[in-house]
């Protein structure tokens, strides 16, 4: 029965644990960008955010962005030019660090780096990311796609969307900047 007992007690004490840990570093953030370039990642650049674009990010994320600049990686040739951004966003009480990939202003890949919450980590999951692809931003800065809500992740897929947003901003912002300096 003693026996019995301590095995209850292990398979309890996992259920109740594993949720804890579920959370963590899946992929650094500097071993993602050399994965997107194939280990031949450009230099990163720098994006300023001017008042104007820092009100969209606020009113994106219903809080005031803190930064002052965005770093991005950028690789362009005649069939296309992607850019790579590195995001942050809370979840409930913590950061969220996911990998955005743009490609011709499309979203080409999601992917949850760094997961510090102890719960709604399934956002991490192919199954969740995989409704970003081919996704663009509409004239109203809103995704044009319907995001499936995960049960019980609820404040983790939507700071994902609000990041997915704003990689497609920040990625529309230097390309108009980039279409600006090529016509003139």
């Amino acid at each position: 029965m003693k026996k019995i007992l301590n095995i209850l007690f292990v398979v309890f004490s996992l259920t109740v644990t594993l949720p804890v840990f579920a959370g963590g570093v899946y992929q650094e953030p500097a071993d993602f960008i050399k994965q997107v370039f194939n280990d031949n990642p450009p230099k990163p650049s720098v994006l300023w955010l001017k008042k104007d674009l820092k009100k969209q990010l606020s009113d994106i994320l219903d809080h005031k962005y803190k930064g002052m600049r965005v770093r991005y990686w950028k690789q362009a040739n005649d069939a296309s030019r992607k850019t790579v951004w590195v995001l942050e966003e809370t979840g409930k009480d913590k950061l969220i660090t996911t990998g955005i990939v743009i490609n011709n202003g499309k979203i080409e890949q999601v992917k949850v780096l760094i997961f510090r919450e102890s719960r709604g980590w399934e956002v991490r999951h192919d199954f969740f990311t995989d409704q970003f692809r081919q996704v663009t931003l509409t004239k109203d800065n809103q995704l044009n796609q319907h995001i499936d809500n995960i049960s019980g992740a609820t404040l983790s897929v939507r700071a994902i969307k609000k990041l997915a947003q704003i990689a497609l901003l920040l990625d529309k912002t230097i390309s108009a900047a980039d279409d600006l300096t090529t016509n003139n």
